[in-house]
């Protein structure tokens, strides 16, 4: 079975979203209205509304790092993640866990880097060798 994932949640700026999720981000913009925008990001769907974004804690902890909860993920291919990294870097991003590698030679290898959006939403970006090992322990 094939689906896509969806993911609503609150944005202070639209125009501001816009400009981190299309021009930085290069994600898509679908549908919109004057209170919410929808993104293709990377193959599944997220509507950002107006609104007060959700609360976040560092409370999780993955590895040797204590991380934003809860928060927006996707995984890439690798070759995809070290482009997207580089993007980042070149558009002036602060990384909350800047790129960096994560369970190196053990199952579930990745690449793995935090960063908010404008209005705070902290969004982390995988990158995998291989996806069959995503899932790999």
């Amino acid at each position: 079975m094939r689906s896509l994932f969806h993911l609503a949640y609150h944005v202070t700026d639209l125009d501001e979203a816009r400009r981190f999720y299309g021009d930085i981000l290069g994600c898509e913009e679908g549908r919109s209205t004057e209170t919410w925008v929808d993104f293709d990001f990377f193959g599944h769907q997220i509507s950002l509304h107006l609104g007060k974004p959700f609360e976040v804690t560092r409370t999780g902890k993955v590895g040797d790092h204590m991380v934003m909860m809860p928060h927006l993920g996707v995984i890439l291919r690798l070759d995809d993640w070290f482009a997207l990294a580089e993007r980042l870097k070149n558009g002036g991003i602060d990384f909350d866990i800047p790129p960096v590698i994560r369970f190196e030679g053990e199952p579930g290898e990745q690449r793995t880097m935090f960063f908010f959006d404008p209005s705070g939403n902290p969004i982390e970006v995988k990158g995998f060798k291989d996806f069959e090992s995503v899932f790999a322990h």
